[in-house]
């Protein structure tokens, strides 16, 4: 039997009435199927656009659309994002869904609506998509909502626009953890190493660090505070430079767990012990943290309970009550290892 949009939406059959095509040709059309000529796929997606048929998975094994969700990663070489895919995966088999993986969502321009990775996520008839720290563009979300593709943000960069559902982490409370803890060890001089300034999560973590150190009535000191881009490099760099202050920080409480092993790195070239001479929290709690020497002390942030959250998100009914929280945080935990001590003195 033919599905319809969603609760009021047209059916396939009248969608396949206004393209002048069978009911069946249609569903190939939405379905994603190869086997159609380039003309009549133009008609059927046009109808459904002008009559606005949603296209939405369902859990089970019919009944849906598609069976097919698009999940567009920054990257596919870092623990990071097999972190994200583990949680999408079990979330997917759980809901009798497929996955098509795809990387590349680079540059603060992402890629383009008039070619590229959504066009083809429309032409296989995926049914959603999840974009794992994404930065789309006002014409790409236009896009996306003219073609009534559902899709749901993981970890975005930037605050996304009102109404678009997101999961994220609970990046304040997590960069809080991290600065009460290394003032509970008694440090005083603790500095703060940063990603992307502007960046959503970077902004968050700063600024619970900055709410631990005033609670404490420690006062914040602008030449503590770096922005390193993420990058191992910019973390090494403002590390040596903190290091080589006046009055050096005791700890580092650094945003990425990459960003802090380079901090080790730059504690090394000083001829400083960590932590015996330096204390360094690190965030997010990748694989490499507890491979480490020592062993990294950070902020468990959940990513692949994150991706599951965002999966479920996707493929829950548009009209459930209550309906779905547009923005979803997920808790952090403070993970303590071998990284931090009590502060010298």
């Amino acid at each position: 039997m033919a599905r319809t949009g969603g609760p009021t939406g047209p059916t396939l059959a009248i969608v396949a009435r206004e393209a002048r095509v069978s009911v069946p040709t249609a569903s190939k059309v939405v379905n994603g199927r190869a086997d159609v000529a380039p003309e009549t796929r133009r008609r059927v997606t046009e109808a459904l656009d002008r009559l606005g048929y949603v296209r939405r998975p369902r859990a089970g094994a019919t009944g849906r659309t598609s069976s097919l969700v698009d999940v567009v990663l920054h990257s596919l070489d870092s623990s990071w994002s097999g972190a994200v895919l583990h949680g999408v995966e079990a979330a997917a088999a759980e809901a009798g869904l497929d996955l098509v993986v795809s990387a590349g969502l680079a540059g603060p321009r992402g890629y383009g609506p008039g070619r590229g990775r959504l066009h083809r996520l429309a032409a296989r008839g995926s049914a959603g998509a999840l974009f794992s720290r994404a930065e789309l563009t006002p014409s790409q979300y236009a896009w996306l909502a003219q073609h009534r593709i559902p899709f749901v943000l993981i970890d975005p960069v930037v605050e996304p626009p009102p109404g678009v559902v997101w999961v994220g982490a609970d990046d304040i409370g997590g960069g809080a953890a991290a600065t009460r803890h290394l003032l509970g060890l008694g440090h005083r001089r603790i500095a703060v190493l940063g990603g992307h300034r502007h960046r959503l999560a970077t902004a968050a973590r700063i600024a619970g660090h900055r709410a631990a150190l005033n609670a404490a009535g420690v006062p914040h000191r602008p030449e503590y505070e770096r922005y390193a881009g993420l990058t191992p490099a910019g973390a090494r760099r403002h590390a040596l430079e903190l290091l080589a202050l006046p009055e050096p920080p005791t700890a580092l409480a650094v945003c990425s767990d990459t960003m802090a092993l380079a901090v080790y790195e730059a504690a090394a070239e000083r001829g400083l012990r960590v932590p015996g001479d330096l204390c360094v929290v690190g965030f997010d709690d990748l694989p490499e943290s507890r491979w480490a020497a020592p062993a990294l002390t950070t902020v468990r942030r959940p990513l692949s309970d994150m991706a599951g959250t965002a999966l479920r998100l996707l493929v829950a009914p548009a009209a459930e009550d209550p309906p779905a929280p547009r923005r979803t945080r997920l808790p952090t935990r403070l993970v303590v290892r071998a990284s931090t001590a009590p502060a010298p003195g």
